[in-house]
């Protein structure tokens, strides 16, 4: 019964429109008199219309806004009565950008994952269709990925088929209404994105009654068992009213680790990921994991008095061990500043806290401390 023109137009943000509605005679007696305008269900101001003739009822929009809804917004044109006459789909939008920053990653050397951002400004209130495309580098011919959102709503897997020792080119296309847009080429080798899950198992527990360690355990990813490459560990951990992560770097490819220099009486948050390394020989390392699940754990409290609680300082004025207890002391503040992941730190700073207690211990016996902790009292010369 009516006809609306332009039918179904597409606009940068910013532009203007003058449509129109022109009515047909049915129903009797519709006029452009009697017509009226909705936007999205919602009725327009009459001072943005005008009629041109009997029939024809036209509507101006300036400085267009990006569409409400990616599927276009609905122009309608309506009879006296509320009834629909005719209606038009309003595209408003940008141009998609070029795609950036992306990466990929494969967890088996068979398959690839890839994200990516959709450009500067992102957000084109059209829709806009990702395409990952992907080739060998030197022959062959572009290949689409087809299983998209796999990882986010940028993303796609490509599960197999992918050679290995020879590079891929891989990009994405965007395309909408208003143009199209390409990213960079990147180029890659699977064996230089490989990753693993998370390790898995990973548990936390006290060193015995230390109060400023403890000790972290966990499981290598199943992955490292299937192929031939070994893998490093990073451990980062908080305490329980904290958001700042510290991390050690140093734990190579042991499966445990001893945290030191830690606070007493303290709930811990640790996680643990992983980086493949030495595939097939390659020096190159993998890409890191996931961090795992956070696994808590309290240090003991210490049992010591603070500052200013009577604690007993040990008797000054030795000349030959006041030297060698600062030396001590100084050692034992470096070691509770870092934390330390091989045998050899751990037997050697077990050594010193018994080596420490003995020399305490026969101290106090040098000193004639009985064991009630009282001092014995001095004997002269026997006549």
């Amino acid at each position: 019964t009516a006809v609306i023109s332009p039918q179904d137009p597409t606009l940068l943000i910013g532009s203007s429109l003058l449509a129109t509605c022109s009515v047909h005679g049915d129903p009797p007696g519709a006029t452009a008199e009697g017509l009226y305008w909705t936007l999205n269900g919602r009725r327009l101001p009459p001072e943005l219309s005008r009629v041109l003739n009997a029939s024809t009822l036209a509507l101006a929009l300036a400085n267009l806004n990006g569409s409400r809804q990616q599927s276009g917004d609905n122009l309608v044109c309506h009879a006296r009565d509320g009834s629909i006459l005719a209606g038009s789909c309003l595209y408003v939008g940008l141009p998609p950008e070029k795609p950036v920053n992306i990466s990929c990653w494969s967890k088996n050397m068979k398959d690839l994952t890839c994200r990516w951002t959709p450009g500067a400004h992102g957000e084109t209130f059209l829709h806009t269709n990702y395409s990952l495309k992907y080739k060998l580098r030197w022959y062959g011919q572009d290949n689409t990925c087809e299983e998209y959102h796999t990882v986010g709503p940028h993303s796609c897997h490509i599960p197999k088929d992918l050679a290995l020792f020879t590079p891929y080119e891989i990009w994405v296309e965007a395309t909408n209404r208003l143009g199209s847009a390409r990213s960079d080429v990147l180029t890659l080798d699977i064996l230089d994105v490989v990753t693993t899950d998370p390790p898995p198992d990973v548990h936390v527990s006290r060193v015995g009654g230390l109060e400023d360690q403890l000790s972290v355990r966990w499981v290598s990813p199943p992955a490292l068992k299937d192929f031939l490459f070994q893998a490093k560990y990073q451990i980062r951990y908080r305490v329980e009213d904290s958001v700042d992560w510290k991390v050690v770097d140093d734990v190579s490819n042991q499966t445990s680790c001893r945290l030191a220099g830690l606070k007493p009486g303290t709930v811990y948050f640790v996680q643990v990921r992983c980086n493949p390394f030495g595939i097939y020989g390659s020096k190159k390392a993998g890409i890191w994991s996931e961090w795992s699940h956070p696994t808590a754990a309290s240090t003991p409290r210490s049992e010591r008095p603070g500052p200013g609680g009577g604690a007993c300082e040990p008797r000054g004025g030795e000349p030959s061990s006041g030297p060698v207890r600062r030396e001590l002391k100084q050692f034992l503040g470096w070691l509770k500043k870092h934390a330390y992941c091989s045998n050899l730190s751990f037997r050697l700073y077990d050594q010193w806290r018994a080596w420490m207690q003995k020399s305490h211990k026969t101290r106090n016996q040098d000193e004639g401390i009985l064991p009630s902790g009282r001092r014995g009292t001095a004997r002269g010369p026997a006549r």
